[in-house]
C-alpha cells in the first residue's frame, strides 16, 4: 500500500544534504533512545489502523486526499529545523517558500502578486478575509448561500458581524433573485460566493454576482477551499468555466491545498487582490521582527506560530507539479471531474439509484430509490454501514426535500428531509475504479 523503501530512501538522501549546511557547527547530536522508542511507535502504529483507508480509491467519502509523496517527505524534513513562519527570525528559507507558494496560487487566478499567506486551513482563512472585510465595511451583514460552509454563519458570530443566508436554487447554486432582494437592503457588507459547496460540489454564480456589484456597493469574497484548483481544468462545464474565469475580479479569495493541493493538514491559504489591506493588520511586536526591514508573514496574518513545514511541502509539490492548464497537475484533477461524470452516468442508467445533480466538480450526491423518502432515507443509512462492511466508505447528507423534490422522481415525499449518499471521488485513479464503486453499490443496494 505504502512505498515505504524509495519515500523513506529519498528522506535520508535529503537530510544528508541537509545536516552538511551545518557541519562547520561545533558537534552537537541529540539522539534518540531507540529501546525506548520503539515500543511506543510499534503502539502507536497499531492504534492508527483504527482508521478508514482514506489513501484508497475505495474510501470515496469526505474530502480527504492522501498527500503527495514529495509533500509527506518535504514536511518530515523540515520536521529536523522545526521553522516558525511567523517572523523571518524563526524561518528564514521556509517563509521565502510561502512567498513563492502564495504568489504561484495568486497566479493561478490571474493575480500577479496578491497580498496572503498560508494557514492552519480554510476556517482560519476564511475568517481573516471576513476580518478584513468587517474592517472595511464595519457594521455591515455578510452573505452566503444556505449551501455554503457552516463556519460562515459561526464566523460572523466570532466577528459580531450581522449575517443572512441566502436561499439556493433548485440547482443547488446561490439564488439570484434572493440575493438581489437582500442586496436592495442596502446594508451588506461582503457576499461570500462559494466555487464548489462542499456539500453538493455546486458552482455559485459568480458572473452574475459580480455584474450585481455595478448596482450595489459590496465586496466579493470566493470560498474556494474545496473547488479552486479547478481552475485549471479544462474538462469544468461550459457554466462552471465562466464563473472560475471571474476570479480575479473578486476582492479575496480563499484555497485549501490540503484538499486538491495534495498537502498534509493543515495548510489553507488566504489571498487578495488589493495589497493596500496590509495596513490592517499593522501592529507592534518589539521581540519578534528584528533581524530583517522585509515585511514578515507574521505582520499579515491573525495566526502567530505556523508550521514552516506546511510551506516547504507545498513548494517541492508545485516544484514538481506546476499548476498550470494542461500540465499533470491538472490533468490529474480532470480525471477526477472524469470520475464523478462516469459514476454520474452508470447512477443514472441504474434503477437502484437517483443521481440529484450532474456534477460539476468531483462531488456526487445520489438518493437510494424508494417509495417514499422516509424509506429512502433508511435505506442510504443502511447501504451506508453495508458498504463499508464491503470496504467502499462513502458518506451521508441530509437534503430539505424542498430542494430536491423534482430530482427524486415518482418518489412520495412524506419528511421534511431525505438522507442521501455523497461521494467525493478526488483521487485521480479513481476515474479507473469507477466500474467497481458502482457494482459494490448495487451490490450492497440489492442485499435490502
Amino acid at each position: 500500500m505504502f512505498d515505504h523503501d524509495n519515500e523513506l530512501a529519498l528522506l535520508k538522501r535529503a537530510l544528508d544534504v541537509l545536516d552538511e549546511g551545518f557541519a562547520h557547527l561545533p558537534q552537537h547530536q541529540a539522539g534518540v533512545d531507540v529501546e525506548a522508542a520503539w515500543p511506543v511507535l510499534e503502539q502507536l502504529a497499531r492504534c492508527m489502523r483504527d482508521n478508514y483507508p482514506y489513501f484508497h480509491p475505495q474510501y470515496a467519502g469526505q474530502m480527504l486526499k492522501p498527500p503527495h509523496p514529495v509533500a509527506r517527505i518535504a514536511y518530515a524534513l523540515a520536521l529536523w529545523i522545526n521553522p516558525n513562519n511567523h517572523a523571518l527570525d524563526g524561518g528564514r528559507a521556509s517563509s521565502a517558500l510561502e512567498k513563492e507558494c502564495v504568489s504561484a496560487l495568486g497566479a493561478m487566478f490571474g493575480w500577479d502578486h496578491p497580498l496572503g499567506h498560508l494557514t492552519g486551513g480554510g476556517t482560519m482563512a476564511n475568517m481573516e478575509a471576513l476580518w478584513v472585510s468587517g474592517r472595511l465595511r464595519p457594521g455591515k451583514k455578510i452573505l452566503a448561500s444556505d449551501q455554503a460552509h457552516y463556519t460562515h454563519g459561526r464566523i460572523s458570530e466570532v466577528l459580531q458581524l450581522p449575517f443572512s443566508a441566502v436561499a439556493a436554487d433548485a440547482s443547488g447554486r446561490m439564488d439570484l433573485e434572493d440575493l438581489e432582494r437582500q442586496l436592495g437592503h442596502g446594508d451588506v457588507g461582503t457576499v461570500v460566493v462559494t466555487l464548489g459547496t462542499t456539500g453538493l460540489g455546486t458552482v455559485d454564480p459568480l458572473a452574475d454576482i459580480l455584474a450585481m456589484q455595478q448596482r450595489h456597493d459590496f465586496r466579493i469574497h470566493v470560498d474556494a477551499a474545496y473547488g479552486g484548483y479547478f481552475v485549471l481544468c479544462d474538462g469544468l462545464g461550459e457554466e462552471a468555466r465562466r464563473h472560475f474565469d471571474s476570479m480575479h475580479q473578486v476582492d479575496s479569495i480563499v484555497i485549501d491545498p490540503h484538499k486538491h493541493g495534495l498537502q498534509p493538514y493543515g495548510c489553507g491559504c488566504v489571498l487578495f487582490r488589493d495589497r493596500e489591506v496590509a495596513r490592517i493588520y499593522l501592529h507592534e511586536s518589539p521581540y519578534t521582527y528584528y533581524s530583517s526591514d522585509e515585511l514578515h508573514l507574521g505582520e499579515i496574518s491573525l495566526e502567530c506560530s505556523r508550521a514552516g513545514a506546511a510551506a516547504t511541502a507545498l513548494w517541492a509539490t508545485q516544484q514538481l507539479l506546476p499548476m498550470a492548464r494542461g500540465g499533470r497537475f491538472a490533468g490529474d484533477l480532470d480525471r477526477c471531474l472524469a470520475a464523478a461524470t462516469e459514476l454520474y452516468r452508470l447512477l443514472a442508467q441504474s434503477s437502484q439509484f437517483h443521481p440529484l445533480y450532474q456534477p460539476e466538480l468531483d462531488i456526487l450526491v445520489y438518493a437510494v430509490a424508494a417509495d417514499d423518502t422516509r424509506d429512502a432515507s433508511q435505506r442510504a443509512a443502511r447501504l451506508f454501514d453495508r458498504a463499508a462492511e464491503n470496504e467502499l466508505h462513502l458518506a451521508l447528507i441530509d437534503l430539505p426535500t424542498s430542494l430536491v423534490h423534482d430530482r427524486l422522481g415518482d418518489m412520495e415525499i412524506n419528511s421534511e428531509t431525505v438522507t442521501c449518499l455523497r461521494s467525493v471521488l478526488m483521487k485521480s485513479e479513481q476515474v479507473d475504479w469507477t466500474r467497481r464503486i458502482f457494482e459494490l453499490l448495487c451490490r450492497c443496494a440489492d442485499a435490502g
